[in-house]
């Protein structure tokens, strides 16, 4: 780790001036939670996140979200936008879909404008309820028809609700329909460190993250406190704590037991951190914020890229210093 103790005096007024700390290698978004994602060469940043991540839920009959979790089936449905959707101030027309394909199925065409949408009242996601825009009945069918059991495909209402981050680590910040925080960064050296102890590698889509990058120490990510990537500020949160959704293979849908087992005997809360804190629980990667992202009229023209160097500003000495 002496690449990570070189970084920790960097400080705010020349950190960029220094030597990248990492490079952006690859950026992705998930438009409908627990789908595939789709990669990106740019994107840009909103107040919830990058634009069209997780802004569409399955839910189930008493509009709880399905996730993989419950419905590993889920990790086969492919989603598109138009290209032109990932552009700077683009806004959609009546002639603008989100695009979902799943093997046995026809593709399914959901309108990306939001007018004359139904609301769908208490729909719930972790400790979150509020409103949702019904994306009506073809989409329910395709969704109920593929898992075999009554669905509904909802949007989030960015008009009348608002998904609060964690106050306890990151208050007055917003996301929508991911777990809990609108980023989460993974380094490739932090996927190597763990594939070179499985019997099989795993590929980057196993931990849905969405900026993924390079040319840094194993785990480095985990000390970013405060970081800069093309003008935009983000905060590294907390540690990641992984559920059973890694242990999903993306290509079939089917569940198990890696990485979750190989993960315990190295990244669990009892060998990184001292004392009984996060016992039990498994991390990789880090959540971000993104402290533009809070004024929108800033926020709302400004985007990564692939090929973006990462500066860090500022770093946590020890992982017990790193939030979890």
């Amino acid at each position: 780790m002496e690449r990570i103790g070189s970084l920790i005096s960097s400080v705010f007024g020349n950190a960029e001036a220094e030597k990248p700390a990492a490079k952006v290698k690859a950026i992705y978004i998930y438009p409908i939670k627990a789908c595939r994602g789709i990669s990106l060469p740019q994107v840009c940043v909103c107040p919830t996140g990058f634009r069209w991540d997780r802004q569409w839920l399955v839910v189930n009959s008493k509009c709880r979200a399905y996730t993989q979790r419950p419905e590993p089936k889920l990790a086969l449905v492919e989603v598109s936008l138009p290209m032109e959707a990932f552009s700077e101030e683009w806004e959609p027309t009546a002639d603008s879909f989100l695009t979902v394909k799943a093997p046995g199925m026809d593709p399914l065409k959901v309108p990306l404008l939001q007018q004359n949408r139904e609301k769908v009242e208490n729909v719930s996601m972790w400790e979150w309820s509020g409103s949702a825009l019904d994306e009506g009945a073809d989409a329910a069918d395709w969704f109920s028809r593929y898992l075999g059991k009554p669905c509904w495909l909802v949007r989030f209402d960015t008009a009348s609700e608002v998904r609060p981050t964690p106050a306890e680590y990151a208050r007055g910040f917003k996301t929508m329909f991911s777990d809990e925080y609108p980023f989460l960064v993974i380094s490739q050296e932090s996927l190597d460190t763990l594939n070179k102890q499985l019997k099989e590698p795993l590929p980057i889509n196993r931990f849905r993250t969405n900026i993924f990058v390079e040319n840094c120490e194993p785990f480095a990510e985990d000390l970013w406190k405060t970081l800069r990537i093309n003008g935009l500020t983000f905060h590294g949160v907390k540690l990641c704590a992984r559920c059973k959704v890694p242990t999903v293979n993306q290509e079939t849908g089917i569940p198990g037991n890696e990485p979750a087992e190989t993960l315990s005997k190295f990244r669990s809360g009892d060998i990184l951190f001292s004392g009984k804190k996060k016992r039990g629980e498994v991390f990789f990667g880090q959540n971000l914020i993104c402290e533009e992202s809070l004024n929108p009229k800033v926020c709302k023209a400004k985007t990564i890229n692939v090929g973006d160097s990462v500066y860090v500003l500022k770093m946590a000495s020890s992982w017990e210093e790193a939030a979890a």
